[in-house]
């Protein structure tokens, strides 16, 4: 059963203090695990990324056979029933419309001073995007991790993609198509990252590696991040519902709260309500719809292990507990979810109203769907254009400028006792000392 919590009890703050801190994933395991897995295709390269290939996908793999070629995206997506090849290219389009947005603009001016400063963007040379191929394929992530590397205008996207068995999930080449990938490649798992990361005869490394994954991967960008930028370290997904009473059927709340716990048996569902009549309503309500999902055993150990029904006195107590928990999902189906959303500090992505559910924010909303998990949502962003961009400052001093602000340069530099670098300015301005 789903843990029941009261914001009322005097028990309250202990038992939700505990629930923040549950850990949901085998984090250590996969730790140790990734660590030999990088350390081998780090030393050995190719023969190793095919040996755990052969040992974890079960399938030879060799030099010829690593590539999935591009004719072969482009016949899956001509092999597409139409309506999923215009599902993918309505979904494409509003993720490129959104991340084309963020573009931002260079800076140049000069200050006071006379000083030039500026800032200029320009992309990444290249980025290799992780997408998940296990217990579920996932088109949705090529499209929500390549399409904005190709706004941004890196020169060359790498994917991998892990083929259980040699079998390719066809809708996730047509995604790979309709996005523009590169090139891909069939690995998985914490190999993929570390060839990705330092290169293999048959995998040329990367700059950036983006993209989510199971325990081991998340394991495996955290010992890579150093050597490649990564986008973040992934945890189980998560879904917080703020909702009030009457503004949509419990059956649409369990239907929400389900499709985050059919992701992973570690996902996490939360309800919060000033309700109780409705907790008890969402309540069986999923009871009534697991039986119906195809991936019912992997949402119900979710719900049972992982899911809460928090009950709030009132909705404004609710705004505090959502921040705590720093939610990668936040549903408000209230009648004044704008609000609600105005008193949001940290949260990955907020779904406004009854008629948003995240799962349209997964597909076809535009905004990124790769969100900050467990309570990371306090420090960082999802997904985005900036994500493929480097920022480079700008500065230029004329000889009037730096006479006016060069004198303070030496004296910091004096004070922090770098000679050299007091030298380097003073001698610029005659007055070495």
């Amino acid at each position: 059963m789903p843990q029941r919590l009261n914001a009322s009890d005097p028990k309250f703050a202990a038992q939700f203090a505990e629930f923040l801190t549950a850990k949901r994933d085998t984090e250590a395991k996969a730790d140790r695990a990734a660590a030999d897995i990088v350390a081998a295709v780090r030393a050995e390269g190719d023969p190793a990324l095919f040996a755990y290939t052969q040992r974890f996908d079960r399938f030879p793999l060799g030099p010829d056979t690593i590539r999935i070629r591009p004719e072969e995206m482009a016949a899956a997506f001509e092999a597409t029933p139409a309506e999923q090849r215009e599902a993918l290219e309505l979904a494409a389009a509003r993720i490129r419309a959104f991340h084309e947005a963020q573009r931002p603009a260079d800076l140049n001016w000069t200050d006071d001073a006379g000083v030039r400063l500026g800032l200029r963007w320009t992309a990444l040379d290249s980025v290799g995007v992780y997408v998940p191929g296990g217990t579920a394929a996932y088109p949705s992530s090529v499209l929500m991790n390549v399409v904005p590397a190709k706004v941004a205008g890196v020169r060359r996207i790498a994917m991998a993609v892990p083929t259980p068995d040699n079998q390719l999930n066809p809708l996730v080449l047509a995604a790979a198509h309709v996005a523009g990938v590169d090139e891909a490649y069939r690995i998985g798992g914490a190999q993929a990252v570390a060839a990705l990361a330092y290169g293999t005869d048959s995998v040329p490394a990367v700059d950036k590696i983006v993209g989510p994954g199971n325990a081991y991967v998340a394991a495996a960008k955290r010992l890579v991040f150093g050597k490649v930028g990564i986008d973040t370290i992934a945890g189980p997904s998560e879904v917080l519902i703020v909702a009030e009473q009457g503004q949509a059927p419990a059956e649409w709340l369990a239907a929400d709260l389900l499709a985050q716990a059919e992701h992973d048996t570690a996902a996490q569902s939360i309800l919060i309500s000033d309700s109780a009549a409705l907790l008890d309503e969402a309540e069986k309500a999923v009871t009534a719809t697991l039986a119906r999902l195809p991936r019912g055993e992997i949402a119900a150990a979710s719900w049972r292990d992982h899911g809460a029904l928090i009950l709030v006195p009132n909705l404004d107590a609710a705004a505090p507990l959502v921040n705590a928990i720093a939610p990668e999902h936040l549903q408000l189906v209230l009648a004044d979810a704008d609000g609600f959303a105005a008193k949001v500090r940290h949260a990955g992505a907020i779904f406004l109203g009854a008629a948003t559910p995240e799962a349209a924010g997964d597909y076809v909303g535009g905004p990124n769907h790769v969100l900050p998990t467990d309570r990371s949502a306090r420090f960082s962003s999802g997904l985005g254009l900036y994500d493929f961009l480097k920022r480079t400052t700008l500065l230029g001093c004329s000889p009037e400028a730096l006479r006016r602000i060069g004198p303070a340069a030496v004296t910091l530099a004096e004070a922090e006792g770098l000679g050299a670098h007091a030298l380097s300015v003073a001698l610029r301005l005659g007055s070495e000392r």
